[in-house]
């Protein structure tokens, strides 16, 4: 790669968790006003379609934060093995980049369709319940390990980084998993118009996430501080 390769990958990182952050953000501000009992059906159902629409692009920054910074481990390697290889050589990356690009496919396939694919919604919950395995558990060896990957320059925070980006992908499944009920009430407010009962229902589903959607934004911006500052690296 060219001299100016590691600082372009920096500033790709940079932009996937501008727009992850503010992504979350307008879905966030939107959701607000899908809760609103005052405004008419129509309106809630165009203020949702903006609301699916802004949260496609964090579910992207989600998916393409992992082969970014593999590519930057791969660049930065700072001696790290695996069976006595560079952990991260460039056939590697490109195997992780290949398996990113299908994870996405599978992601925006799911969002566009709203399910309407059961297979596809099960591939994308399969890979995500592996990576939180996966990265967990190498989030934890990175943290508690004297030398991880043969690392001797203490790589705690990056440990520390990847246990939450592990965290996020967990919380967008909780949130996954607290608004099934949101989809049939939202049908219910549509064809039947306001009642209570829909309205206690549709948030308690919205209001119900926002532990996770706060656990997202402490995440993603912890993660960047970590990445910035990398706090006790022997660089």
């Amino acid at each position: 790669m060219g001299p100016h390769a590691h600082g372009w990958w920096i500033l790709l990182h940079l932009v996937l968790f501008v727009f992850w952050l503010g992504g979350d953000l307008g879905v966030f501000y939107s959701s607000r006003y899908v809760l609103k009992p005052d405004l008419a059906p129509a309106a809630r159902a165009a203020t949702l379609g903006v609301m699916s629409g802004l949260d496609l692009g964090p579910k992207i920054c989600l998916v393409l934060f992992l082969p970014s910074g593999v590519t930057l481990m791969a660049l930065e390697p700072h001696g790290a093995e695996l069976f006595g290889a560079p952990a991260f050589g460039w056939w590697q990356v490109s195997l992780v980049w290949l398996f990113a690009l299908a994870w996405l496919a599978a992601t925006v396939a799911d969002h566009r369709t709203h399910g309407r694919f059961p297979w596809v919604r099960r591939a994308d919950w399969a890979v995500r319940i592996g990576l939180i395995a996966v990265l967990g558990t190498v989030a934890a060896y990175t943290m508690l390990a004297d030398r991880p990957f043969g690392v001797t320059t203490d790589p705690r925070w990056l440990g520390a980084k990847v246990a939450l980006y592990t965290a996020a992908i967990a919380c967008g499944l909780g949130i996954r998993l607290t608004l099934r009920p949101f989809g049939p009430a939202f049908g219910a407010l549509m064809s039947g118009g306001s009642t209570p009962e829909v309205e206690r229902a549709l948030k308690r589903s919205v209001d119900g996430c926002l532990p996770y959607v706060y656990g997202i934004w402490a995440a993603v911006l912890s993660a960047a501080a970590l990445g910035v500052l990398k706090p006790g690296a022997d660089l």
